[in-house]
């Protein structure tokens, strides 16, 4: 069924100029979807409106907010108040890579706000209104950092736990309300963001890093078949291994000590 039928003609995705959240706008936009774009750095945000914009010939706005503010929600929700927003990508998130007690409680706050906090009350505020009009569509995307203690990633590996386990949860109560719920568990991917990071060897066999792009293909395809998915073929593999025949203890050392060798920690 053509995305616009199932689900509406207007997506919002949050952290949408670079990277994954990219890949998802310009994949809705190839749809004929009408998109709200949030990011926190208005030029390229503006920017990449403007190509989405005149390359698909959709109704694009840019919204720059920073989604670790607690006041974030209120004030989008005052300004897209007659905006009907039926079909919503979470892929906005903070980390921090170190030990823990090296980042401050409050850039540590600011993770949670924007992993955790900001994307409930967002799911909570349209949601409500997918499940009035019987349709719509939920994602947000996690990590396999979350699915163990993540050493060096504490902070964000928790956070996208919580993500997986909201998203799965949400999957149930509303999967015959006629709104898809669904998370998209990434592992290493080529973004700015990750490769800004300048990740180097990590000493064990890794599966290959996967495109912004493979992962929305791939989202799309289990949107409303499955609460959770594994993005990239070696990523499940990798994971069925980590999660099914390893004790636990030993999946936490192999996901601490590979986090260790690449960022030289």
């Amino acid at each position: 069924m053509i995305l616009k039928q199932k689900y509406g003609s207007r997506a919002l995705v949050a952290g949408a100029s670079e990277g994954i959240g990219a890949a998802f706008s310009e994949y809705l936009a190839k749809s004929g979807v009408d998109l709200v774009l949030l990011a926190r750095t208005k030029e390229p945000l503006e920017k990449f409106a403007a190509f989405l914009a005149e390359s698909y010939h959709v109704n694009v706005k840019p919204v720059c907010c920073d989604l670790s503010d607690e006041d974030t929600v209120k004030n989008l929700t005052d300004e897209l108040r007659e905006n009907t927003v039926d079909i919503l990508v979470y892929n906005a998130a903070l980390s921090f890579i170190g030990p823990f007690e090296e980042d401050t409680p409050e850039h540590m706050n600011r993770i949670a706000a924007a992993n955790m906090i900001t994307p409930m009350n967002l799911v909570r505020y349209y949601g409500e209104a997918m499940l009035k009009r019987g349709k719509g569509a939920v994602i947000l995307m996690s990590s396999l950092a979350g699915f163990q203690g993540s050493g060096y990633l504490t902070t964000y590996a928790s956070t996208k736990a919580f993500t997986r386990i909201f998203a799965e949860s949400l999957w149930y109560e509303w999967k015959d309300r006629g709104v898809d719920v669904i998370a998209c568990c990434a592992g290493a991917t080529s973004t700015p963001k990750y490769l800004a990071t300048n990740p180097g060897k990590s000493g064990f066999p890794a599966p290959r890093v996967t495109t912004p792009a493979e992962i929305v293909e791939e989202c799309f395809r289990y949107l409303g078949n499955k609460p959770s998915f594994i993005a990239g073929r070696g990523n499940r593999i990798a994971a069925f291994f980590m999660q099914r025949l390893m004790p636990r203890e030993i999946a936490i050392r192999i996901m601490g000590n590979t986090t260790r060798k690449i960022y030289n920690i």
